[in-house]
């Protein structure tokens, strides 16, 4: 897969992380309207019980203003509730220690734009990752894309089953709750439960599809 268009998304799921692996070059979408109800400000981890959404509230006032546009509201005290959340979730995982500092210390930065605090955190997790394909910005929005890139804006939706990813197979990995493997949370999940073996589980969940 050569180059490939996607949407700004608040710590991404192991499937966005699986298809930057297999790109040659990633554009991030900059120019779109913000949707709300997406992973473009939101998360999901596993808890004790359950699968928890973690959201990033935002400024937007139901009008239409462009992602990279768009602030965080700070009035709301969301960076206690997520960094609790995190840790509690995922104190006892094998690597928290180790990639812990960094996530936190970002999540509590007071960015003022969440395309900015989207990608400071998918560069961090990049570098954990060991993943070095070259990121780039969208400079305008394009409805249809020019041929030869795959575009993969929204296709990883909350809303949307995991199987209309042609190219993803979720590889299972150790999880630190349940005896259920749960496909496609957070890559934090596989990053403090997997370490340095997280990128292993990320090309094994690649499914290679000629015309992509």
């Amino acid at each position: 897969m050569k180059k490939v268009l996607i949407e700004s998304q608040y710590l991404p799921s192991v499937a966005y992380f699986a298809l930057i692996t297999q790109a040659d070059y990633v554009v991030i979408e900059r120019c779109e309207f913000f949707e709300k109800q997406t992973f473009r400000n939101r998360c999901q981890i596993q808890t004790a019980n359950k699968e928890l959404d973690l959201s990033v509230p935002v400024n937007h006032q139901g009008r239409k203003i462009i992602i990279d546009k768009l602030t965080i509201d700070y009035i709301q005290k969301w960076q206690n509730t997520h960094w609790r959340s995190i840790q509690s979730a995922y104190k006892n995982a094998p690597f928290f220690e180790y990639y812990s500092n960094p996530i936190q210390e970002l999540i509590y930065s007071n960015t003022n734009s969440l395309f900015e605090l989207n990608n400071q955190l998918l560069t961090i997790c990049l570098k954990f990752l060991q993943i070095d394909t070259p990121i780039d910005f969208s400079e305008k929005y394009d409805k249809k894309v020019e041929s030869g890139v795959f575009d993969a804006r929204s296709m990883i939706h909350p809303k949307k089953n995991l199987s209309s990813l042609a190219w993803f197979s979720a590889s299972p990995y150790y999880q630190i709750f349940g005896k259920d493997f749960v496909k496609n949370l957070s890559i934090l999940d596989l990053l403090f439960n997997e370490g340095p073996m997280a990128l292993a589980v990320l090309k094994s969940s690649i499914v290679i599809k000629e015309n992509y």
